[in-house]
This record gives structure tokens, C-alpha cells and sequence, in this order.
């Protein structure tokens, strides 16, 4: 059991019967000694204690008023103690689906009796138990029973963060991608909400480079339009050297030079690494300045872009454009 549990117990006692005369005082009689036996059986057997309990609240309806300081003691202990059979299930005997259903009925009771401080605590539990079920779920590839569990868990809290982070990851995995579009954008406008700009700038890369990929794949299969509708999408998640690159590769394609100077130029200015890293920008720079007739700009790029894989086609171009 847990400690404000054993405390509270602690902090029952008996309940005196009194002398008492007539039907309603006999019932009365009856409400306590349920109440006590309650109280007598919650270290030992928890669900007899609720049996009890319950049989108190009932009997102390039949009674009345007079009755009714009877049947708030027992009222204030029922959902508690529904939440303990949630907790132990889980806590103790790693039952998951048993204490998730164990935890739907004490928050049913501590709603029926306004227990604020139980339902929050079940909720918590129900939320350890989803996530854990969840990810179970996903090392074993279940991907929709994942998603589902996670769900489960953001229907009570659609703060939960790792929820929503996990939720992309699965769609990133199965290649859903208008579902991991959709949850990583709940999942950055949740970060910026709470001000995490660390962990906001690494969902946007996240996001960036699978996008990205996916570009690459539809350029590869020559599917241009489908590229460029990604690497739009990537865009939305941040400038990014690499996406420029391909938007510069798939004009040139498409024969829309004046964009292929364009994005080549934008991924230049990201890039700061060595002449053969900048190679393959050039490279599609004065491919497209070539076309536009911009010779002497297209033999200078070509130029530098005569570095590492691209050696060999930037000489060949500068030859054919006799380039001085």
C-alpha cells in the first residue's frame, strides 16, 4: 500500500454504537457496524473493506439524515480505496490491463463522490500504464496497438509530451506521413507553449531530415512533383542546407533554372564547410547558369565545384563551354 494510504487508515476508527430506540436507530446500529467492519478489513482485504463500505453507504441511505455523518465517513474512503486495488495491480503485480481497468472504476467512484485528489492520482496511474503498455506495443512492431495505448494516454492528458513525440516516432517508422506531420506539429507547439526552444529545435530536425529523406526517395523514383511538395514541408520545420540542394537538383530537372540559381545560392550561404562540401552546390548552380546562358558565371562555379565526386562532370562542362 501506498504511504498516504497506510496514513489515512491510520486515521480511521470504530465507530461507537449507542443505545439506540426504534426501526431507524436499529438500522442506524446496522450502518455502523458496516462501517466498522470496513475499517477492520482495509490492511487485511481490501475489496471486503469496499463491500463493507459500500453496504454502509447503502444502509445509511435508507436512514436518512440521521445517517448521514455515517455515510460521509465512508463515501470519503470508498474512492481511495479503489485506487489502491489500481495501484497495487500495478505497482506490485505489473498487471497492466487489469489495473487499467481496476483505475476506470475508481475514477467512476471518486467522480461520483468528488474526490478530486484520488481522480488525479488515478489518472496518473492510468497514464504509467498506458505508456508502459504502449511502448511494449511498439518494441514488439505493434505499431496501431501503440498508437492506440498513446491516445489512450493523451484522451487524459493531451499534454503528454511523450506521448505525442513517441506517436511520430511510430508514424516516422510505419511511413505515415501526413500522421507524423500532424504529430510532430502538436508535439513542437506544445514545446514552444511550455518554452522548451532546445527540444522545439530538435523536433524541427527530426522533422527536416525524414521529410528530407523522403524528398530524396521521390526525386530518385522521378517523381519531381511529390519531391518538391515534401521539401516544402520541410521547409516548414526550418532552412536547411540539404533541402536546398534538392529543391536546386529538381529545378534544374524540371528546367527552372531561374529557381535553381535561386535555392543552389540559399544552400551556399548555409553551408560552411570545405570547398568539396560546397561542390555539389556549385555543381547545380552552373548547370542552371549554363542553360540560362550565363557563361562566364557558370565556368566560374563550375570551377568550384571541381572537387571530390564532382571532379570529373565540372571539367567536362568546362571544356564544352570553352571556358578560358
Amino acid at each position: 500500500m501506498t504511504t498516504s494510504v497506510i496514513k489515512k487508515i491510520a486515521g480511521f476508527m470504530m465507530i461507537a454504537t449507542g443505545l439506540t430506540l426504534g426501526l431507524y436507530g436499529q438500522v442506524r446500529n446496522d450502518a455502523i457496524r458496516a462501517f466498522n467492519a470496513g475499517v477492520g478489513l482495509m490492511k487485511t482485504d481490501i475489496p471486503a473493506a469496499i463491500e463493507s463500505f459500500e453496504n454502509c453507504v447503502a444502509i445509511s441511505e435508507q436512514v436518512g439524515d440521521s445517517a448521514e455523518d455515517i455515510r460521509l465517513r465512508a463515501v470519503n474512503v470508498l474512492p481511495g480505496l479503489y485506487f489502491q486495488i489500481a495501484y497495487n495491480l500495478l505497482d506490485e503485480e505489473n498487471k497492466l490491463q487489469e489495473s487499467i481497468q481496476a483505475s476506470h472504476k475508481a475514477l467512476e467512484v471518486a467522480e461520483k463522490y468528488d474526490n478530486a485528489s484520488v481522480k488525479e492520482n488515478t489518472e496518473k496511474i492510468l497514464i504509467q500504464a498506458y505508456s508502459t503498455m504502449a511502448s511494449g506495443f511498439f518494441s514488439s512492431k505493434e505499431n496501431e496497438k501503440a498508437i492506440q495505448a498513446f491516445d489512450s494516454v493523451l484522451m487524459i492528458n493531451p499534454d503528454h509530451i511523450n506521448s505525442l513525440y513517441n506517436k511520430a516516432l511510430i508514424y516516422r517508422g510505419i511511413g505515415d506521413i501526413y500522421n507524423f506531420e500532424e504529430s510532430i506539429d502538436v508535439y513542437i507547439q506544445k514545446l514552444k507553449d511550455a518554452g522548451d526552444s532546445a527540444r522545439v529545435e530538435q523536433a524541427n530536425n527530426i522533422a527536416i531530415d525524414y521529410l528530407r529523406v523522403e524528398a530524396v526517395k521521390a526525386n530518385q523514383a522521378n517523381e519531381l512533383d511529390r519531391s518538391l511538395e515534401l521539401l516544402n514541408d520541410a521547409m516548414k520545420y526550418g532552412p536547411h542546407k540539404e533541402v536546398y540542394y534538392q529543391f536546386a537538383n529538381i529545378y534544374n530537372k524540371q528546367k527552372k533554372f531561374s529557381e535553381a540559381v535561386e535555392s543552389a545560392q540559399l544552400g551556399l550561404e548555409l553551408e560552411t564547410g570545405s570547398a568539396e562540401d560546397k561542390a555539389k552546390f556549385y555543381f547545380e548552380l552552373a548547370e542552371a547558369q549554363a542553360n540560362l546562358g550565363q557563361t562566364s558565371s557558370a565556368c566560374a562555379s563550375y570551377r568550384n565545384a571541381a572537387y571530390g565526386a564532382f571532379v570529373e562532370a565540372s571539367k567536362a562542362q568546362l571544356q564544352n563551354l570553352k571556358c578560358p
